[in-house]
């Protein structure tokens, strides 16, 4: 019974064709292609682990920090991620009275690094993304350039063939940079919204915890005052 994980026969011997006819600019192009999913794959197991956009207990933590529950919807974020982690901050330095400015300081110190951390990597995706075509574009045009050399140099005695393999490098060239180009371009487009969508949900859901806060800190300053009377 045939492998059905094996290649099929001669794939090897046509990729290793395609590679010299392309010459270095298909290596180049490969080695792109590798450092591409190399990326995809980190940053698709990076958001799997942190899943920044879970947020099944995050409703229920702002409710109960609206109820003044703070120690239980402290407890129902931990644990989680980044979005829960700058929630608990904003919770806890409000809790403890701190400094308005410098806590939304602090907040977005904290937030900025974790975005950072998501967008890691993701500017090499785009600079291979708008390589690959230019790459491709340029073995077009060597490809071209050697064959027309080719040409002046038989004079008269023109091999068709020789025309002919320069087109062929040509359009394989411009074939890889593009078929790298697409699929890196759509990766990249894919997590940077991810990346954009965790940002929002960061602003929104600090924005519900500070404007939850004047509330219980008045009910906390007129329980003070009763005890001082």
């Amino acid at each position: 019974m045939a492998d059905p994980t094996a290649l099929p026969p001669g794939f090897l011997d046509q990729l290793q064709q395609f590679l010299n006819v392309g010459g270095p600019v298909v290596w180049i192009l490969l080695g792109f292609s590798v450092i591409a999913l190399s990326i995809v794959l980190l940053k698709i197991w990076q958001f799997t682990l942190l899943r920044p956009e879970s947020s099944p207990r995050l409703e229920y933590s702002l409710g109960l920090w609206r109820a003044d529950r703070t120690d239980e919807a402290l407890e129902g974020l931990k644990g989680q991620g980044p979005i829960y982690e700058l929630v608990a901050l904003a919770m806890v330095g409000l809790q403890n009275g701190g400094d308005t400015p410098l806590l939304r300081d602090e907040l977005e110190r904290v937030a900025t690094l974790r975005l950072n951390q998501l967008r890691a990597f993701l500017r090499p995706l785009e600079v291979i993304a708008m390589l690959s075509p230019l790459l491709g574009l340029l073995g077009t045009v060597l490809g071209m350039i050697g064959a027309f050399q080719q040409m002046e140099i038989a004079g008269n005695q023109v091999d068709p063939s020789v025309l002919s393999g320069g087109i062929w490098q040509a359009l394989l060239t411009t074939a890889v940079g593009i078929a790298v180009a697409i699929p890196v371009t759509l990766a990249h487009s894919w997590l940077e919204r991810k990346t954009e969508r965790v940002a929002a949900l960061m602003s929104d859901s600090v924005t519900r915890v500070f404007t939850s806060a004047p509330a219980l800190q008045h009910q906390a300053a007129s329980e003070a005052l009763r005890r001082a009377a």
